[in-house]
């Protein structure tokens, strides 16, 4: 149990707080109900998120957003229905900073194929544009070993173990792979920009 508002448990059903809600848009029921199910939101939240304060957080949001969502929304089963937004939330959460990594994956291979005056500073997005079309045009001209590992690595963020996996190389095999794509790419991109 993260916290409590209420001390003293209603009788009224979770339908019919939800009606009250939606007829007089006392937030108190929410209050009510946010108090009967934060244990089970915080647990849904903790088995996706694996992590105490993202998922404390992501209980907040999803209160905040009954608020809203109650208003006008049919529902027969409220446990059932608030389970399914309380995952929904977690798995959009989830989602998101996926690709905000993709994208901080991106820079970072900027960072690591170009040199930092061109690649860091975004103050031109045709440059970073330029870059990024550079970028793929030198990864495509990689040996087919090269070009799967450093996608694999710098794209879809694997492991040299989950390459390996998929691949089928060996872990010493990806890693060379990787490195020696990654020269060949830099080469590239510094042949490019002369």
């Amino acid at each position: 149990m993260i916290f409590k508002i209420f001390s003293k448990p209603s009788t009224i059903s979770d339908l019919e707080l939800i009606r009250k809600y939606q007829q007089s848009g006392e937030e108190k029921c929410i209050g009510e109900l946010f108090d009967r199910y934060i244990d089970l939101v915080y647990a849904v939240c903790l088995k996706y998120l694996k992590n105490q304060e993202e998922s404390k957080d992501a209980v907040m949001q999803i209160f905040e957003k009954l608020i809203i969502q109650l208003k006008n929304q049919e529902i027969q089963n409220f446990k059932s229905w608030l389970h399914v937004v309380a995952k929904n939330h977690c798995l959009m959460y989830l989602r998101a900073k996926k690709s905000e990594k993709s994208f901080e994956s991106i820079e970072e291979i900027q960072g690591v194929f170009m040199d930092s005056s061109s690649s860091l500073h975004h103050d031109n997005e045709d440059d970073l544009e330029k870059n990024l079309v550079l970028m793929e045009k030198g990864i495509t001209a990689l040996e087919e070993n090269q070009k799967v590992c450093v996608e694999l690595f710098y794209l879809k963020q694997k492991s040299y173990n989950e390459i390996s996996g998929i691949t089928g190389f060996e872990s010493k095999k990806v890693k060379s792979y990787i490195q020696n794509g990654k020269r060949k790419l830099k080469i590239f991109m510094e042949q490019q920009r002369e």
